[in-house]
């Protein structure tokens, strides 16, 4: 029974069609769009400078703007009146005026002012400069002190000179260290993958449990049960041939968005243990479903409304969090679960790490296992 069924399934190209090639499709209409919100690199800018002509702490505050890595930032020098221009007129996002004396007033320890026009684009970009100028002024002045400390105390004149460079260039106390994402979370990208992977997965194992059903409705049914064998191997077919689908269908969309959208989910087998027990728990919720419609309407109603709940709820479409019981009730979702093991092995998770999402998912496996034995049975007698 179980050959039949897939036979057919795959000659009618219904499950092909909705449990692939549908989903990959959306996959990429929401990466697409999502993909756009989350471009985080800089355009270039371009800074108009006026500089103090001889002024060597000067140059050195406008030279930092220019040796951005990864940032591409182009100084123009010109007169204050001529940077004040630029940037109004839309040339430049940013005009810097440093004024005159800046390199002796700051060896001095008087209180200067760097004027800075924004332009109207300036955006992001602009705010990445003005923080680079502040960061360099605070060290510039960070300097100035310790020399004029060392000043104060009676150091040589070349031990001052090594004190101000030694404060100007050292490293800060804190430091900023780009690392990879933290367990449990995925990226844009990886977090519709596994959503869409999720919500179609509870569509896709429809098609062997909710046919019982519609064979009841054909008459088949009945015929199945008249065989020399006993009732609970259909039920048992379907459901295998719904694990089967599911398992399969799954695979196929995580592998293909992995390599549409560059996500790694770990490793291989840790995510296949996942793969079976999310279709496990969505073959169970089908059962339920089959054991309480009456007819393959209410039947395929009853599945999108319980697919979708779900995965919206399990972060399908955008990230769901909470706290409290909410928070709680979310955590015992299956595609919440499933979405939180594979943020594991993307991290570098293995079988251990993944108990917590494994036993969430074989738990709602038990339990609505149990609870299609125990609803009334509308006549499917799974």
């Amino acid at each position: 029974m179980t050959q039949s069924d897939l036979r057919q399934r795959i000659r009618d190209k219904s499950v092909i069609i909705f449990a692939i090639v549908v989903p990959l499709a959306l996959m990429t209409v929401l990466n697409l769009v999502v993909g756009g919100t989350q471009d985080d690199e800089l355009d270039p800018v371009t800074v108009a400078a006026s500089v103090p002509d001889g002024d060597d702490s000067a140059a050195t505050l406008i030279d930092v703007l220019g040796g951005i890595e990864g940032f591409d930032v182009t100084v123009e020098e010109t007169s204050a009146e001529d940077a004040r221009t630029m940037t109004e007129e839309g040339d430049a996002a940013l005009g810097v005026v440093v004024p005159e004396g800046f390199g002796e007033g700051l060896r001095g320890g008087e209180a200067l002012d760097v004027s800075v026009i924004e332009g109207d684009a300036a955006g992001i970009e602009g705010d990445v400069v003005l923080s680079i100028l502040q960061g360099t002024l605070t060290r510039m002045h960070a300097a100035s002190t310790a020399a004029g400390a060392g000043s104060a105390l009676g150091m040589a004149p070349e031990q001052i000179g090594a004190l101000a460079e030694q404060v100007g260039a050292g490293d800060t106390a804190l430091a900023l260290t780009a690392g990879t994402t933290a367990d449990e979370q995925l990226d844009a990208s990886a977090t519709l993958v596994a959503g869409q992977a999720g919500l179609f997965l509870l569509f896709t194992v429809g098609f062997g449990v909710l046919a019982l059903v519609t064979e009841r409705e054909q008459g088949t049914l009945a015929r199945l049960r008249s065989m020399p064998m006993p009732t609970w191997h259909i039920g048992a077919a379907k459901a295998l041939t719904s694990f089967l689908l599911g398992a399969v269908a799954t695979t196929v969309l995580l592998v293909a968005g992995s390599l549409m959208f560059g996500v790694d989910f770990g490793n291989p087998f840790a995510v296949a243990v996942l793969v079976l027990c999310v279709t496990a728990a969505g073959t169970a919720v089908m059962l339920v479903i089959a054991r309480v419609t009456r007819s393959s309407e209410q039947a395929n109603i009853a599945q999108s409304i319980v697919a979708l709940v779900l995965g919206m709820a399990g972060g399908a479409f955008f990230p769901m969090s909470a706290s409290g019981l909410l928070g709680q009730i979310l955590d015992l979702n299956p595609i919440g679960a499933f979405t939180r093991g594979l943020g594991i092995t993307s991290g570098g998770g293995g079988l251990g790490e993944i108990a917590v999402p494994v036993a969430v998912l074989l738990g709602f496996t038990l339990v609505m296992g149990a609870v299609s034995r125990l609803v009334p049975d509308r006549g499917t007698s799974l």
